[in-house]
């Protein structure tokens, strides 16, 4: 049995890679087919089989470093999450439930990791006892150092990114990969330190390698005994580290004091047998305590045996022969340390350009995922440009207009006095749409639909909770059947979900408000639009009529003079409002012919092929490109000052208008009929408009509450598969302690071998949930596109399992 550790490797599984991407392109590329992209998606499952082969060998090396290339440049066009869930199993516990994660640069990790425990491998493998073995092994421990370097320094913060940070795979935090890395790093100095040895060299340069050693031992022990990841590592690997640790610091001050003694200096050689005695003590206690390899306890207590009987002639000899003062320890010079060995990162890991070449990278033709996304930005960007500064902004130009005009219950004056009989032919106009559309028909059936899909939604939102209900009886009964059983009860496990829950909760109550608010304003005007579906005989009989009386002939000049003039204004207003008609359609032209693809695509090309692209590197070309939109928000703005001074006029007019005429109660009455009319109408389309986003928000919310109970019934599963586990761990633990050292102390030789069809469960215990997807908050700017209503007081959610 050797006395230096290998890395295990990452166990992994066969992925369905071709099922993955075929999806993924169907999806987001509709002018490729996935069949385009056959060799690519082979070329991918190939390398990927060849790297997670179990076997080790040199040869292998070239298969992980190819593979790890071709992700590198798989990542600048596909995003890190395509729906391609890969699973590896913990370190130490190769038959563990994996943690699967729909991430590619966990994959990534995974391989670099492999990489490093290959090399840490064929360094354990190599014959030490030979200067070329030696040689071998100190190269593949520093390799191994490197690709964890930059595994730590590439590869996790992109992992980190990726991924929430409660979900972030343990194993590939700091302590664990850089304790790993520096004892590596040790043992590729405890090999120069026997080579150095064997080969002779000096005491005190022997005692400065060992020291060094020591040290390197000494970091690697404190990442791997941080609390955080000190239970990911078998307890014999703790010892074994800090065994090595007090081994080599004794190593070195015995050597030293051989040179002491060469030197004459008989007390301090007498000072450091001593402490190399004390320290070779405490490492042979850790040693037996934990469990350390027996080649590694024969070695601490050889040195010890070795330094005792020093001890015994340098003692005897200094009494007898030379009466030097004996220092303390703390008094002597310390051991300057000398290291001959750092991580080597392999070219192919800094240069995957190298490796692959020009020829045979994977989705070399494939549009990048960064200029993907930057296309769907600037359609995205567009599309709410147009609806706030054009859009928005025309609407909200109009809503100001109608408002000034109703609260003058204009054209209605105007139109009373024009017509002291009759109907306006704009209120003919507006009668007739309603009647064709049916419209109290048709609000009352849009509000039977809207109350059909809140009821819906919400009994989605219980069917989700009743299966968590259910879970949490389950737990009830598991936990009074297992009482010892270490497993998150359900209240712990689901918390974020409830979370979730309460603000879908919270959102549907919000809905239900407004859509009260809406069936009262229904109420409030239904008599009044329930009559402009009238015929027109009858909505003339219904409107009072008016005729000038002798009153009304004196100021008829002046009261005429301003009508006409209001009249005039008033066209001059629906101009502008036909105006900003004309800008809103032309904008919709453009935005429909708008293809910033070509020029996305022009700039990308120019970009280095193996750079990761990134969307915000094409911001300077949206913010040209949507430069072009600019000149119809200036016309909306002139329209806009324009509008004002009307609005303006209108109103003084108006005011005048009404001083010029004595009041008729009889054109009053009328004025107030007809304004009524046009109110009501208003009121129609608000309605309508209001009922139609109510549909369209419960719909969206449908396909989330959907996704929502999918994901709490897959937490279901793999908390009953949790139980599963715990339960056979539970029998598994009734039998012999020692059977159970011994078979985790005994790896199988195929341990690592990749089973084509998986049969462990998907998730490793108590990993959380990550929904289909998320629910913004109710706060969110996330929401705006759903329109949802003012929030209103939270309501109460339905009763769940208590603690959630």
């Amino acid at each position: 049995m050797p006395n230096q550790l290998s890395i295990p490797f990452k166990r992994t599984y066969v992925i369905p890679i071709r099922e993955a991407v075929r999806q993924y392109i169907l999806s987001h590329y509709t002018d490729t087919h996935p069949d385009a992209y056959k060799w690519d998606i082979g070329q991918w499952e190939k390398l990927r089989a060849e790297a997670i082969s179990s076997v080790v060998h040199i040869d292998r090396v070239n298969a992980l470093i190819s593979y790890h290339a071709q992700l590198v440049f798989i990542l600048t066009k596909l995003p890190h999450d395509i729906g391609l869930e890969i699973p590896y199993a913990p370190i130490f516990n190769s038959d563990a439930v994996p943690e699967p994660f729909n991430n590619l640069v966990y994959e990534r990790a995974g391989i670099l990791f492999n990489l490093a425990a290959l090399y840490s491998q064929l360094g354990a493998a190599e014959d030490r006892s030979a200067p070329q073995g030696l040689k071998q092994a100190i190269k593949c421990y520093q390799n191994a150092a490197g690709a964890l370097n930059y595994l730590n320094a590439f590869v996790i913060p992109q992992l980190r990114a990726t991924v929430a940070p409660e979900e972030a795979p343990l194993e590939f935090t700091e302590p664990i990969i850089r304790g790993l890395e520096f004892l590596v790093l040790a043992q590729a100095q405890e090999c120069v330190w026997q080579r150095a040895v064997m080969d002779n060299y000096k005491n005190g340069l022997i005692a400065k390698l060992a020291a060094k050693v020591s040290s390197l031992y000494g970091t690697a022990a404190a990442h791997i005994k941080n609390p955080s990841v000190r239970h990911v590592f078998p307890s014999p690997w703790i010892a074994q580290v800090e065994t090595k640790t007090l081994h080599f610091q004794a190593a070195a001050q015995y050597r030293k004091s051989l040179e002491d003694l060469e030197a004459h200096k008989y007390g301090h050689e007498i000072s450091r047998l001593t402490e190399a005695r004390d320290l070779a003590k405490r490492g042979h206690d850790v040693a037996r305590r934990g469990g350390a390899a027996p080649p590694v306890q024969q070695d601490i207590k050889s040195l010890l045996d070795i330094v005792q009987k020093n001890i015994s002639r340098a003692e005897r000899d200094n009494d007898l022969i030379y009466h030097q003062d004996v220092p303390p320890s703390s008094a002597l010079p310390v051991i300057q340390e000398v290291s001959m060995v750092q991580p080597l990162t392999d070219p192919g890991l800094q240069d995957p350009k190298i490796v692959v070449g020009t020829n045979g990278v994977i989705f070399g033709e494939l549009l990048g995922w960064g200029a993907r996304l930057a296309i769907e930005i600037y359609n995205d960007r567009r599309q709410n440009w147009i609806a706030e500064e054009v859009t928005g902004r025309a609407q909200r130009l109009d809503d100001e207009s109608r408002s000034v005009l109703e609260s003058l219950n204009l054209p209605a004056a105007l139109e009373a006095l024009d017509r002291p009989i009759g109907l306006p032919p704009s209120l003919l106009k507006k009668a007739e749409e309603v009647r064709l559309e049916r419209g109290p028909e048709r609000i009352e059936a849009s509000i039977r639909d809207v109350r059909t899909l809140a009821n819906h939604d919400s009994a989605l939102l219980d069917e989700a909770m009743d299966i968590l209900d259910q879970e949490a009886d389950e737990d009830e009964a598991f936990r009074e059947a297992h009482p010892t059983a270490e497993r998150l009860p359900s209240y712990e496990a689901n918390k974020d979900i409830i979370e979730k829950e309460q603000r879908y909760r919270t959102v549907l109550q919000q809905a239900r408000d407004s859509d009260e608010l809406v069936r009262q304003k229904w109420e409030d005007w239904e008599e009044n639009i329930g009559q402009l579906t009238w015929s027109e005989s009858e909505l003339e009989s219904s409107i009072p009529s008016s005729t000038a009386s002798h009153a009304w002939q004196s100021p008829a000049d002046t009261t005429r003079s301003h009508a006409r003039a209001l009249r005039m204004l008033l066209e001059k207003l629906d101009d502008l409002s036909k105006s900003r008609e004309e800008i809103a359609a032309r904008t919709g032209r453009l935005s429909d012919s708008d293809d910033i693809t070509p020029r996305i695509l022009k700039a990308a090309s120019g970009m280095e092929q193996w750079v990761n692209v990134q969307p915000a590197m094409f911001e300077d070309i949206l913010d040209e490109e949507l430069a072009k939109y600019d000149k119809f928000r200036r016309q909306l703005e002139e329209d806009g000052k324009k509008q004002a001074d009307l609005l303006t006029a209108i109103k003084e007019r108006h005011a005048e208008f009404t001083r010029s005429r004595k009041e008729d109660a009889s054109v009053k009455e009328r004025e107030l009929a007809l304004q009524s009319l046009d109110l009501a109408y208003g009121k129609y389309k608000e309605i309508v408009r209001n009922l139609d986003e109510g549909l369209k928000f419960y719909n969206d919310l449908a396909v989330i509450l959907s996704q929502f109970r999918d994901a709490c019934k897959e937490f279901v599963n793999l908390r009953r598969t949790e139980i599963r586990c715990v339960a056979t761990s539970d029998e598994t633990s009734s039998t012999s302690p020692a059977i159970r050292r011994s078979e985790s102390e005994t790896v199988p030789s195929d341990q690592h071998n990749p089973p084509e069809s998986p049969t462990s469960p998907r998730r490793h215990p108590g990993h959380r949930v990550r929904p289909a997807l998320d629910l913004p908050p109710p706060d969110s700017n996330e929401w705006e596109t759903m329109e949802l209503p003012p929030a209103p007081k939270p309501a109460t959610g339905r009763r769940v399992v208590p603690g959630r």
